[in-house]
């Protein structure tokens, strides 16, 4: 494995962070702020870290898929690190493990909080905490590859590694291109969205903080009773840009040079349109006799279906209170996730489409066992290595929810407090149900479970496998092999240079 990239990548990393972390310090100087010191202190600290590890650029630039994993694991870990000590500084959240787990949260845009009073924050450390589900929605890497020139052909495989979706491919020939053109959508729908909020007169610093968590579908909110207190424009508004924000950015891309037909022809865009409308259906007609107008019947159900699918996890009700039917559909919808190719989590639906058609196939081969039957999506024959990897990537995920809920379960919580609060973080939601629903946090889970729930979350945000290949003995086995002969071939050089 070649290390001295991944070194090189990781400093990077650390001076983009470094850069990131200027919002909040401008912040709490705007509010006289004395939090605004703890932010300046981490962002020279790794200022100067990232100057260290880049300060010698490595004589072999190229890296493969399994450096790309390696990288984004350690990067989106040493991100929450670095990112989790102002908060320890301050004093808002004095606990390590607390900490990392709310920065993990923010940057894995999952959104579950262990803070029971999120308005006692400073303004500094609030926008921080939103600004990393901004960081985190798309990505750091991509915003790496978009800025800066890495190694030629070969950083398809950090895009590969970052992206969620069963495949990732190119928009344009150069990776670079890319991911600058996926930084503009993102940028021009985070601006149309603070547009309208502001426009609805919603002050401009929630505006600000709410389209950073609508953005990467992360769901911190900046009051306690998340979005509740809102007004019903600026709901609706919310709500809209979660759908959007959970669509596939290739859509975005098409419609924008006027491919139609490529755009319309996308069937988990299709699909995704129509699991949020069958379930805002099914969940209104359940409340409606409940509430005051149909409205806030509409509204109530759309938004928390659109909060749910996306794994955004805004709430403008106590959702948890619901008959068994809605509760039943968002728990549904906690595990189908957003497109592919958005800022979103869960299994993806491009993922769902794919095993429904696999089972069809498999059935129809009961029926028909000398037919030949290929498994199609957009008019497009799938390749046998994507129908592996959806089948290993399902089963990988069904291993990890399990061992995840037997550790939780050491607890002694009810059913339906572990089941969701596995639910909640391996799909990168925010709330569950039960102790852990809309109205209460994760503050109730010992540090044990709070670990293992961080895991989940960036487990669940990397698709799995960069962080499962982080941790495999072969990988760090071969590493150490190839450092081995790297320290014999310089001492040949050595000598016969000497001779």
């Amino acid at each position: 494995m070649n290390t001295s990239i991944v070194r090189f990548i990781l400093g990077y990393v650390l001076k983009i962070e470094a850069v990131l972390l200027i919002p909040p310090i401008i912040t709490g100087l705007i509010y006289g702020e004395k939090q605004a010191i703890s932010y300046v202190i981490v962002a020279l600290v790794c200022a100067g870290l990232g100057f260290l590890m880049t300060i010698k650029k490595p004589e072999d630039t190229v890296f493969y898929l399994k450096e790309g994993c390696v990288t984004t694991a350690l990067s989106w870990i040493f991100m929450s690190f670095f990112g989790a000590l102002p908060f320890m500084l301050t004093g808002e959240i004095p606990h390590f493990v607390d900490a990392f787990f709310e920065t993990v949260s923010g940057f894995t845009t999952t959104g579950a909080s262990i803070l029971e009073d999120v308005e006692r924050l400073s303004h500094t450390s609030l926008l921080w905490r939103s600004f990393t589900h901004w960081i985190g929605g798309m990505g750091v890497l991509v915003f790496l590859l978009a800025i800066i020139p890495l190694t030629g052909g070969s950083n398809i495989n950090l895009m590969k590694a970052e992206s969620p979706g069963p495949s990732v491919g190119k928009l344009v020939p150069k990776i670079k291109s890319t991911a600058q053109i996926l930084y503009l959508i993102y940028i021009g729908l985070c601006i149309l969205e603070f547009i309208l909020l502001i426009i609805g007169k919603m002050p401009i610093f929630h505006a600000i903080c709410m389209t950073f968590g609508t953005a990467g579908t992360g769901g911190f909110g900046i009051l306690n009773s998340s979005a509740a207190d809102y007004t019903a424009y600026q709901q609706w508004v919310i709500a809209v840009f979660m759908l959007l924000f959970g669509i596939n950015f290739n859509f975005y891309y098409f419609f924008l040079h006027k491919k139609w037909k490529k755009a319309i022809a996308i069937e988990e865009v299709r699909w995704y349109i129509a699991i949020i409308l069958a379930s805002t259906a099914i969940i209104f007609f359940n409340i409606h006799n409940a509430l005051p107008t149909v409205e806030e019947g509409i509204r109530q159900s759309f938004f928390q279906v659109c909060s749910i699918i996306t794994t955004s996890g805004f709430s403008t009700v106590n959702f948890d209170m619901w008959n068994t039917m809605p509760k039943l559909i968002l728990v549904t919808l906690m595990f189908i996730g957003a497109c592919a190719g958005s800022t979103g989590g869960g299994l993806k639906v491009s993922r769902i489409i794919i095993l429904v058609k696999t089972f069809v196939k498999e059935a129809s081969g009961y029926l028909h066992p000398k037919s030949i039957k290929k498994i199609k999506v957009d008019g497009e024959s799938l390749d046998h290595d994507v129908l592996r990897s959806t089948n290993v990537y399902f089963i990988t995920y069904v291993m990890i929810y399990i061992i995840s809920m037997f550790l939780v379960s050491f607890e002694d919580k009810d059913l339906i407090t572990t089941f969701t609060s596995v639910a909640a973080t391996l799909n990168n939601i925010g709330p569950g149900l039960g102790l852990v629903g809309p109205a209460q946090n994760f503050n109730i889970m010992s540090n044990l479970s709070k670990v293992v729930l961080t895991f989940d979350m960036l487990i669940g945000r990397l698709e799995l496998f960069p962080m499962i290949i982080l941790f495999h003995p072969v990988l760090w086995k071969e590493a150490l092999i190839a450092k081995e002969h790297q320290h014999k071939w310089k001492k040949m050089q050595k000598k016969a240079c000497g001779k």
